[in-house]
Order: C-alpha cells, then sequence, then structure tokens
C-alpha cells in the first residue's frame, strides 16, 4: 500500500497544494512551479486576491439578501396591515382612491368614517386611530405616506404610458437610470 502526501507533510503551504493538484489534473500550473517545487510568490499573491474579490463578492450578496429579508418583513407587515383594515367595520361602500378615518368605539370595536377629525372638531365622538387612503390594488397607505406613495404610483405610470421605457441594450449599462 502507497503511503499519500498530507498537507504539510513537505514543507508546503495550502495555496501551493491546491496548485499541484489542478498541476496534476491538467491545470496546466506545472512550469510555474519552481524547481524546488513551490510556488513562485506571484501564484500565492494572485490566490489572496482571488480569496479577497471572492470574500468582497459574497459580502455583496448577504448585503443584498439582508436587504430582500427586510423587504420581504416589511411585505408581510403591510399585507397584515391592510388585512386588518379590510375587515374595520365600514357603513359605507369603500372605493379606491378615498382616504377613511379609522375611529375607535368605547366598546373597542373599530371603524372608518369619511369624516376626518378637523371636521368634527372637539364633537368628535370616539378616538381617532390613523388615516388611510385605499389604493386601487386594494392596499392602505397610512395618512404620512401618500405623498411619497403618490408620487412612486405617478412616476411608474409615466414610465408605463411611454412607449419604451429603457432603451434596448444587450450589454449591461447604467444609461438613464442615473441624474
Amino acid at each position: 500500500s502507497e503511503v499519500q502526501d498530507q498537507p504539510g507533510q513537505h514543507g508546503e503551504t495550502l495555496p501551493l497544494l491546491k496548485i499541484q493538484k489542478l498541476a496534476g489534473h491538467g491545470g496546466g500550473l506545472e512550469n510555474h512551479l519552481t524547481p524546488g517545487g513551490t510556488a513562485p510568490a506571484w501564484t500565492i499573491r494572485a490566490d489572496e486576491f482571488i480569496r479577497a474579490n471572492a470574500t468582497n463578492k459574497l459580502a455583496v450578496i448577504a448585503e443584498q439578501i439582508q436587504h430582500l429579508q427586510e423587504q420581504a418583513r416589511k411585505v408581510l407587515e403591510d399585507a397584515h396591515r391592510d388585512a386588518d383594515l379590510h375587515h374595520v367595520a365600514c357603513n359605507m361602500v369603500k372605493k379606491p382612491g378615498n382616504i377613511y378615518y379609522l375611529y375607535k368605539r368605547e366598546s373597542g370595536q373599530q371603524y372608518f368614517s369619511i369624516i376626518s377629525p378637523k371636521e368634527w372638531g372637539t364633537s368628535c365622538p370616539h378616538d381617532f386611530l390613523g388615516a388611510y387612503k385605499l389604493q386601487h390594488d386594494l392596499s392602505w397607505t397610512p395618512y404620512e405616506d401618500i405623498e411619497k406613495q403618490d408620487a412612486k404610483i405617478g412616476m411608474m405610470d409615466k414610465l408605463l404610458s411611454q412607449s419604451v421605457a429603457l432603451p434596448p441594450c444587450t450589454e449591461p449599462n447604467f444609461q438613464g437610470l442615473t441624474h
């Protein structure tokens, strides 16, 4: 039985063992080893750069994953809020594009009204909880976010109304995406 070489047995570094393994499998690196069987400094330095490059790319992907997780969490929170608001008592037909005011009775029951607290004045009969705009996709936008959401929807409508939203290209570029 033949004894196999073990890492570090002959003083090789781990990158050298990888190089030698590649060289033994047609990697074409056998001509780059010095006569003593060690890798030249540029090869080891290249390994360091490759590792750093891969690490940086993985860090970007990890950040993107974290961002996507945050977006998913927000989508779920918004969906839960929207479902709750659709189950709130309302004595009228809700129409997309309108703002509805959420109140709470002493009994704890919540209800929607089209009358704002400002319109009620000092005679507001119940606790005001918030105002929401019913969007055309039947989602709810909190009052403080309506202007921002309307601007976002307007921008998307503008892009969709153009004959070509983005110029066709076969290679990635950032033309037209920056200010």
